[in-house]
């Protein structure tokens, strides 16, 4: 029968059924390797060692001294019992104490004129300075007199203490004694990382990083094997994606490329404005994809306003010019609606292809979402599988089994966080053969977080605003430590309106009994009253508003669980102007465009992300006014929440935000199993701190797999992507 490899073997077999148990259901850990994989989050030192005359208090420390006398007292009229250990150093004297059933060791151990080290926090009682329970060392008489007792305190002294990722059920002294049984298997660990990748970086090998990262004897040694195990999750990582990527490049596509006096060339010429230099670039970049036998998988990222909705449709017409079609996917019916809506506007007389009036080059550009009407969905239909409607926009309504083309080339995907990744393959299997991929957020990702979540595509950045677009003015308003600022602050959307202009007042939750975050209730962290109180809902403000502080001003609501068509007919009143103040959910985060809206209020701001506070900013100063934009809090001043609100205060720079973001919430695992619970494949890596690493990272994983797509070379690389690519992350990559 063939011998389990070392670091397969069940952690049941090599620790016992109960301890595996626990550490299967509490920590996710299954094999030895899983368990050498599980590293200590920080190590404690037992400290330097200290004379007793000069022990700082709360810290660990460790001193070297005798036993001066030892003595057990009871308590509680003699039901407790505390052990009491006097020590010396000749600088000065400590009391120790042990409780209940841990004094019998120490009892037999530290007698009167024995010498140990002991270790623990200093605390005080009773005025007096005292060790509770120290962990202690005893120094063996006959060795004092060599050298070797130095040498013991000195090695005992600067022992660096693993503490472990631990649960109620398992203390961390629990998982080390547990490593350090397992530990011996890592000699048999295999090496992902070719051997002259390794010797080129530097990098120790495996089986020695995980002894080090368990058992160091130094802060060398944890350095070193950090570093190495940064790069086997970086590298098998990337090289997962790099497989995804030349796989891809494998698949055929149609070429697109479109006509030289077509439809796209039409739609330049009626452009009113030139485009920016970076949507040229980003647009050579993206018809250079179309034109290869390959689908493009390309990412398109920029700046809330920067222009990708523009870029987008011009890739639309060039494969509508090239005879085929494109779908445009977007998460929201009220975002669907509005792409449709400006793209007919954009392209004018070139949207209505087979009509009269239509221009020559033009073609049909259709709508379609869950709730439109049967007549309209069918006609859409229609136009989609004869091929009349060259582009098509829609929710996932769009992914349906009926939904049928005649020839789809593209599908540009919307705001890609929204969308799961198999919503993504559903449309891409309604080509004949697989269509060009073009995904597109406002959502900036910094560039290490984007090589490693969308690994498999690549990347363009939009980062100039077009012409005209004006600046925001971002202000936090201290509502609980400045009532009049936010008194304030609705004077200030009333001036607004009074030029001419509009407001939109966000906040968290919609506030009818229906309402689930409300039934959820409260955040635990009690920073103060602000987090015990329900967030503000969009029916109770828009009330008090519309009849105390805006009272006069017309006030009209917008949340997710309106009828479409009432959500639309809400959007479209205020797209006209027809509405002062729009008191919304974050529905309007994505894709609204009212350039006419210059103010925006969030209330609670505390309880948004600072990426969709972001995003939700990016809806005002789309015209010639400026935007302003006012952040509500009743977070104390000293708050992380009030630190992240100056954040987004002090920039609008979103990559610089999305970094803030990053830091602060960690990454969660970039694989995407945050959704499913499975522990976050990455542990050692962090995305944003390590950025040289996966950059390089990448470059040697797209070498390794263009000389050897299958790794026959490399077993211990297969090894590895077969641990981090359990069946659920295969499917979700090769979804991607």
């Amino acid at each position: 029968m063939d011998l389990v490899p070392a670091l397969e073997e069940p952690l049941k077999k090599a620790l016992g059924p109960a301890t595996a148990k626990v550490m299967a259901e509490h920590l996710g850990l299954h094999t030895v390797g899983d368990l050498l994989h599980h590293y200590p989050r920080r190590y404690a030192e037992r400290g330097e060692l200290t004379r007793l005359a000069d022990l700082p208090l709360d810290e660990h420390v460790t001193v070297v001294a005798q036993v001066a006398t030892a003595r057990i007292l009871k308590f509680n009229g003699g039901t407790g019992q505390r052990l009491e250990v006097t020590i010396t150093d000749g600088s000065g004297q400590l009391q120790l104490v042990f409780f209940g059933r841990g004094i019998h060791k120490p009892h037999k151990d530290l007698l009167p004129g024995t010498r140990a080290m002991f270790a623990g926090k200093a605390s005080v009682f009773n005025r007096k300075m005292q060790l509770a329970h120290p962990a202690y060392e005893l120094l063996r008489a006959d060795a004092l007199d060599a050298g070797e007792a130095d040498e013991a305190i000195g090695s005992w002294a600067g022992a660096l203490i693993p503490i472990y990722p631990a649960t109620a059920k398992l203390e961390s002294w629990k998982i080390a004694k547990a490593v350090d049984m397992v530990l011996p298997s890592a000699q048999e660990a295999l090496d992902p990382l070719p051997d002259p990748l390794r010797e080129g970086r530097g990098l120790v090998p495996l089986p020695e990083a995980l002894l080090k990262v368990h058992r160091p004897h130094t802060k060398a040694d944890v350095a070193d094997a950090r570093a190495r195990l940064k790069w086997d999750e970086a590298f098998v990582l990337q090289v997962a994606l790099a497989r995804r990527r030349f796989a891809d490049a494998q698949l055929p596509a149609v070429a697109r490329v479109p006509r030289p006096d077509g439809l796209l060339t039409a739609f330049d010429k009626k452009l009113p404005f030139t485009l920016t230099d970076g949507q040229e670039k980003v647009s050579e970049e993206i018809f250079d994809d179309l034109a290869t036998e390959h689908p493009m998988h390309r990412l398109l990222q920029g700046e809330v306003g920067s222009g990708k909705t523009m870029v987008a449709l011009r890739a639309m017409l060039a494969v509508v010019d090239a005879g085929g079609q494109a779908a445009m996917l977007a998460p929201t019916e009220v975002l669907a609606q509005q792409h449709h809506r400006s793209v007919t506007e954009m392209m004018g007389e070139l949207a209505e292809g087979g009509m009269l009036g239509g221009a020559e080059h033009s073609t049909k550009v259709v709508l379609l979402t869950g709730s439109m009407g049967v007549a309209a969905r069918r006609q859409a239909l229609l136009d989609l599988v004869t091929g009349d409607a060259g582009i098509v926009i829609g929710t996932h309504a769009l992914i349906e089994d009926k939904v049928q083309f005649h020839d789809l080339g593209l599908v540009v995907v919307d705001e890609q966080h929204r969308f799961g990744v198999e919503q993504r393959d559903a449309l891409r299997g309604k080509g004949k053969q697989p269509p060009h991929l073009l995904v597109m957020t406002a959502t900036p990702i910094p560039r290490t977080v984007a090589m490693t979540v969308f690994g498999d595509l690549e990347t363009s950045v939009l980062d100039q605003l077009p012409a005209g677009r004006s600046p925001i003015a971002t202000h936090v308003v201290p509502a609980a430590d400045k009532p009049h600022f936010l008194a304030r602050a609705w004077e200030r959307v009333r001036e607004e309106v009074e030029s001419g202009h509009q407001a939109y007042v966000v906040c968290p939750r919609i506030g009818d009994d229906q309402d689930e975050s409300a039934k959820k209730g409260k955040k635990k962290s009690a920073e103060d009253e602000a987090e015990k109180r329900p967030p503000l809902a969009v029916l109770d403000v828009a009330e008090e508003l519309a009849h105390g502080a805006l009272r006069g001003l017309k006030v009209e609501v917008l949340h997710g669980r309106m009828q479409p068509d009432d959500k639309d007919a809400v959007m479209r009143r205020f797209a006209a102007g027809e509405t002062d103040v729009l008191v919304a959910t974050t529905v309007i985060e994505v894709g609204v465009n009212v350039p006419n809206a210059t103010a925006m209020v969030i209330m609670d701001a505390d309880r948004f992300g600072v990426s969709q506070l972001h995003q939700l900013r990016g809806r005002v100063g789309r015209g010639a006014a400026p935007g302003l934009c006012l952040l509500v809090s009743e977070m104390p001043e000293a708050s992380p929440a009030r630190a992240r609100l100056g954040a987004v205060a002090a920039t609008l720079d979103g990559f610089e935000l999305s970094r803030i973001d990053l830091e602060q919430r960690r990454e969660g695992d970039v694989l995407g199993q945050a959704q499913s619970g499975v522990r976050s494949s990455l542990r050692m890596l962090a995305v944003i701190e390590d950025e040289e690493i996966i950059a390089e990272a990448r470059e040697e994983a797209t070498k390794v797999v263009r000389a050897d797509p299958d790794l026959v070379r490399l077993p211990g690389l297969r090894t590895a992507l077969d641990a981090l690519l359990d069946e659920e992350r295969e499917q979700y990559l090769d979804k991607g």
